[in-house]
């Protein structure tokens, strides 16, 4: 059995490998006014490094976050509102969206029960995929897309998914690991970031600080663009006409991957092996083995030092500097300055490794993923929960994405693979 072509072809054929053109830009296959990513600029095709910056609707990333961190307000909820709807909301608007939110959170009657606890999965953004298409079965007019219709079913999923995630989390815990089970009904007022919290953790309990900071990654995360895999999956797959709930669950499956939402637990895991096999405190130390790890000499021997490195951004990701500034406090918060320490240098020192072997023009950014998940282990939360609370931030761009690709272009995406099969002749059973 052959499934394996031969990387000579496309050079022949001159096709772009992962939809990626040769100077390391995205190929463009369609257009967007949910979000964009700025990483670079291009002068006559060569591409230049700029500082990065994230755009929801025109809207600088920085600025947004400003914006509701200066009245002290939860972000995420007017990001949503914003990603789908294409406006700020007024305060009216907002209280009243957050209303509209709190009344969809809870899962349909004996859902929890029957589609969560007595199928319980070792993975949960398994379980998320599964619910998600089960729901399709729950709504009574699941095929129908009518503005209002997608509207409805985009809310319904963007409420319903920190309930899905903690009860699946909570199942996993129970059934696999022995632990006890504790299902907490979603609160009204609160929001989603704190949900997710009062949901997962068994007394309920966590600070404002926490809260903020959950809040925050929630903001980061919910839209990357539209060429990011799982929103490019949510483009193609709903440009072929399918319902809501075919089309999120497919951009689920992508998320899961550890190419795109699963990269922080690679980070998690790269830093455990550093400390097990480095004297980390030691810089001279660290950067030998942050060269060792490179060179696929260490850790799982991709070559890959995980946190580093972007598709699109080249000297820096906006997402990680501010998710720096807020880890920082945290870790002074939760006694773990050490720990974000170490982080920090594993970004300051990949940056002089390729500024020594490959020159002041070699820019290696740290991405929002360096981050994320040591903000995650601060908080307490299992390392089971870090790609699924990624999902209930991003389904907001998903459904945003998906409305865009049905109210914009009717045509179902479909490209063309060029073949290099060699043709043969058919030959009976009886004489292979």
């Amino acid at each position: 059995m052959t499934n394996r072509i031969n990387p000579e072809f496309y050079d022949k054929y001159n096709l772009k490998r992962g939809l990626r053109n040769e100077n390391g830009t995205g190929v463009k296959v369609g257009l967007t006014q949910v979000s964009s990513v700025v990483g670079y600029e291009l002068q006559a095709g060569v591409k230049h490094p700029v500082e990065g910056n994230l755009f929801y609707r025109g809207i600088g990333i920085r600025e947004l976050v400003e914006g509701f961190s200066r009245r002290q307000g939860r972000g995420f909820e007017e990001t949503v509102y914003l990603l789908v709807f294409g406006v700020l909301p007024t305060a009216r608007e907002l209280r009243e969206f957050n209303e509209l939110l709190d009344s969809m959170r809870k899962l349909p009657e004996n859902f929890t029960e029957n589609m969560i606890l007595k199928i319980p999965s070792k993975d949960v953004m398994n379980k998320l995929q599964r619910s998600v298409l089960v729901l399709y079965s729950r709504d009574p007019d699941p095929d129908n897309l009518s503005v209002k219709n997608l509207l409805v079913q985009s809310l319904s999923l963007i409420a319903r998914f920190p309930t899905i995630i903690s009860y699946g989390f909570q199942a996993k815990a129970h059934y696999f690991d022995d632990k006890s089970l504790y299902i907490h009904s979603p609160l009204k007022g609160i929001g989603t970031a704190e949900n997710i919290l009062h949901m997962i953790r068994p007394d309920n309990g966590y600070t404002p600080a926490e809260a903020e900071i959950l809040d925050l990654c929630l903001v980061l995360h919910a839209d990357h663009g539209g060429g990011n895999n799982s929103a490019f999956a949510t483009h193609v797959v709903s440009s072929s006409g399918t319902d809501t709930y075919s089309a999120i669950a497919a951009a689920v499956g992508c998320l899961k991957g550890p190419k795109h939402g699963g990269a922080n637990i690679k980070v998690a895991l790269m830093v455990e092996d550093i400390k097990e096999h480095c004297d980390y405190r030691d810089a001279s130390a660290l950067k030998a083995y942050l060269k060792k790890i490179l060179r696929g000499e260490a850790f799982d021997a991709k070559g890959l030092i995980y946190g580093m490195g972007h598709a699109v951004y080249t000297k820096s990701d906006v997402r990680a500097q501010i998710l720096k500034e807020k880890a920082l406090k945290l870790a002074v918060e939760k006694g773990r300055l050490e720990e974000f320490e170490l982080y920090a240098a594993i970004e300051t020192l990949t940056r002089e490794i390729f500024f020594d072997e490959k020159g002041p023009e070699a820019f290696i950014p740290a991405n929002v993923d360096l981050y994320s998940g040591l903000v995650y282990s601060m908080l307490g939360i299992p390392r089971e929960l870090f790609t699924p609370i990624f999902a209930a931030a991003r389904v907001a761009g998903w459904c945003a994405h998906r409305m865009e690709q049905l109210f914009s272009d009717e045509k179902i995406i479909r490209p063309a693979y060029q073949s290099v099969a060699v043709q043969k002749i058919y030959t009976d059973i009886e004489g292979r």
